[in-house]
């Protein structure tokens, strides 16, 4: 297998990873509490990363900014994982990862790339959502929303908010991602941890299945896939990586019906290809605005030095 190839398969993997994780957070919420399981996750997160940083102890020391930028991200982190874990436990996990997908169309509209309004077209891609998660939430009819259903809308927005928020603190600063990852997950381990004090002994007398779901999602979910992630973005092209990390929805469909034994109504059905096709397209229009907006912002400076 080529190198290209091999990238290709990281970033297919992360997806599967990320797709899957819906399933693994909505049976381990089932049984123990979700502010447990949330703990557990970013605890046993925080101690892999921590292992990850000693052993690399060459290079330059920990920066303020870092600690500072990484605690902040830490707590809007939280409140994605927070939103996203009582969501999934009271929705399908294959609604939860159809709806959360939602970011990426949300996400340009709250980190506008230079001047340059977005496209009409990309909002017709964000109706488009829009519309695909009503036919989600409707099931078998339309009636009010699920509260899983609009616990994931919100982490949606609350997740975009956080990506855009990553974008602008790191940008033009050196910073090691790793570190980063490693405050993040401390200061959510010392966040979820008085609340799920209280349960640490349900925790302690989990089965094998249960301690096997919290670890899947703290060194597969969250650890394995953001290194893999560096890793592959590092030997492919934005517009492919994002292409094939896109593929998450799917993903999480499929191991909702595979796996979970999960059911689509008709209008459900509808609903996940409209947000797959919205989702792809509006990421598609985000991305040839950046390159068209990054190109005209050249010109000038090309001018300037002829």
């Amino acid at each position: 297998m080529n190198v290209a190839r091999r990238t290709d398969a990281v970033l297919l993997l992360v997806a599967l990873v990320w797709g899957s994780s819906y399933l693994a957070a909505k049976t381990a919420t089932a049984a123990l509490p979700v502010t447990v399981v949330l703990f557990a996750r970013y605890a046993i997160s925080a101690l892999a990363c921590g292992a990850l940083v000693a052993a690399r102890r060459r290079g330059r020391s920990w920066t303020r900014a870092e600690l500072r930028v990484g605690s902040l991200l830490g707590v809007t982190q939280a409140a994605v994982l927070v939103l996203e874990t009582y969501g999934v436990a009271h929705t399908s996990a294959a609604n939860a990862g159809l709806i959360i997908s939602l970011t990426i169309v949300l996400t340009p509209l709250l980190d506008r790339v230079g001047s340059r309004r977005l496209p009409p077209s990309f909002f017709l891609a964000a109706g488009l959502c829009v519309i695909a998660v009503g036919l989600l939430t409707a099931g078998t009819g339309l009636h009010t929303p699920r509260l899983g259903d609009a616990l994931m809308l919100a982490a949606a927005v609350v997740r975009a908010g956080h990506v855009a928020l990553v974008g602008r603190l790191t940008a033009g600063r050196r910073m090691h991602p790793m570190r980063l990852t490693t405050v993040q997950t401390a200061v959510g381990s010392a966040l979820f941890l008085p609340a799920a004090a209280p349960h640490l002994t349900d925790l302690a007398h989990s089965g094998a299945v249960t301690w096997a779901q919290l670890v899947y999602l703290a060194l597969f979910c969250s650890v394995f896939a953001f290194i893999a992630q560096t890793w592959a973005v590092q030997g492919t092209s934005a517009s492919r990586a994002s292409l094939l990390l896109g593929t998450e929805p799917i993903w999480a469909v499929a191991v909702g019906i595979g796996l979970g034994g999960e059911r689509f109504t008709l209008w459900a059905t509808l609903g996940a290809v409209l947000m797959v096709a919205g989702t792809y397209w509006g990421q598609t229009i985000e991305r040839a605005h950046r390159t068209v907006t990054a190109k005209t912002a050249e010109e000038p400076s090309l001018a300037a030095t002829a």
